[in-house]
Formats: structure tokens, C-alpha cells, sequence
């Protein structure tokens, strides 16, 4: 039995074959419907960088704008980046960002229309915003911590809704 999931036993892990080896799932049986999923990261730094992101004045420039890009960048080459994930037509990519008192937090939502969800393609999205604020800011802080990446939300397909 999975330790995280007790539903699931090992022969029932749908990325292997019966001989333990990799597979990507064929998902050509599903319904098509409408998936959306949200996820989230934090860059934690220190207050003076806060105030640099907010204001734009950063040496390397305006790193939000440049995070938002790289995010929904990522969120399309997910499955250049994740060996089993299936190449999806992604319809919204979102990245946005909330300044905290001592961090950002980064959210990304992606949306599509297809057989399979896109949760993983968030978490892609949220994870390389975060590291492109931490190379845009690495020169006034090399002390910065990213963290807590996780999905949030996630609505659509045979499983249904989830919010965590």
C-alpha cells in the first residue's frame, strides 16, 4: 500500500508497466473537460528587498515582470521539463505576486480544456517564478529561501474539485 495514499496499491501506479519500468499514461479514454489548478511558492527575504521589488528599483530591474514571464514560459514547457506529463493546449496562464512583510508569495493558475489536469504545469509555473525572483534579486540577498511550493486548488475531471 502507498504510504501517502492508502487507496493505492504499487501494481496500481499508473506510470509503470507491469515490469516496474516508466510509462507515460495513456489518457485517450477520458473525457474532455474544463481543468484548471492553482499553485503557490514564496520567495522569503528581508525587508529592504521588499521594498526594492515594490518599487521596481532592483540592479537588474524590474524582477516581478520578469518573474511573471518566466512563469508562464515554464507552465508551457512543462512536459519539456517533467519526462511523464502530457503536452497540453494551455487556454490561461496567470502568475501573479503578493509582497509580504517578510516575502512574496507567488500564485499561478492554468487553465485548459482536455483529458488530463494541470496541476503539475502550475507547480512548474510557480517554481521557476520563484527562481527567477531569486536570480533578479540574488545580488542584494543571497540569503533568500524559496519555499513552500504546493497546489492550492484544482477543479475539473473525473476526481472533481479540490481546494486544500
Amino acid at each position: 500500500m502507498d504510504a501517502v495514499n492508502p487507496e493505492h496499491s504499487p501494481s496500481a501506479l499508473t506510470h509503470l508497466r507491469q515490469d516496474g519500468s516508466a510509462q507515460m499514461v495513456d489518457v485517450s479514454g477520458k473525457t474532455e473537460t474544463t481543468r484548471e489548478a492553482t499553485a503557490t511558492a514564496t520567495v522569503r527575504t528581508t525587508v529592504e528587498v521588499l521594498g526594492l521589488l515594490g518599487s521596481g528599483g532592483l540592479p537588474k530591474g524590474d524582477a516581478l515582470a520578469v518573474a511573471r514571464v518566466a512563469g508562464i514560459m515554464a507552465a508551457k514547457k512543462t512536459p519539456d521539463l517533467i519526462p511523464l506529463c502530457h503536452p497540453l493546449p494551455l487556454s490561461k496562464v496567470t502568475v501573479d505576486f503578493e509582497l509580504g512583510t517578510d516575502s512574496v508569495a507567488i500564485l499561478a493558475t492554468v487553465k485548459t480544456r482536455g483529458v488530463t489536469g494541470v496541476e503539475m504545469e502550475a507547480l512548474t509555473a510557480v517554481s521557476v517564478a520563484a527562481l527567477s525572483v531569486y536570480d533578479m534579486i540574488k545580488a542584494v540577498d543571497k540569503r533568500a529561501v524559496l519555499t513552500d511550493i504546493k497546489v492550492l486548488a484544482k477543479s475539473g475531471g473525473k476526481s472533481g474539485d479540490w481546494t486544500l
